[in-house]
């Protein structure tokens, strides 16, 4: 699967399937600081990843005021 990692921007080639927890673990990336989308829809953790799948990983912004 291809996954586009921002802030950093990378592009990282990741064999499949896994579990998005699972892929988070591997690459290091805390689950609660991310969202994880493919296909424009957001990916909850216990989700399955395919080896096709395209997989954005964003990190969450808050604040405001």
């Amino acid at each position: 699967m291809k996954v586009l990692l921002r802030n950093p921007r990378r592009e990282l080639d990741v064999d499949g399937p896994v579990r998005v927890d699972t892929l988070l673990r591997r690459l290091e990336i805390n689950r609660e600081s991310v969202l994880v989308i493919r296909s424009g829809e957001l990916v909850p953790g216990d989700a399955e990843l395919g080896d096709d799948d395209v997989i954005e990983i964003r990190p969450v912004i808050s604040g405001g005021a």
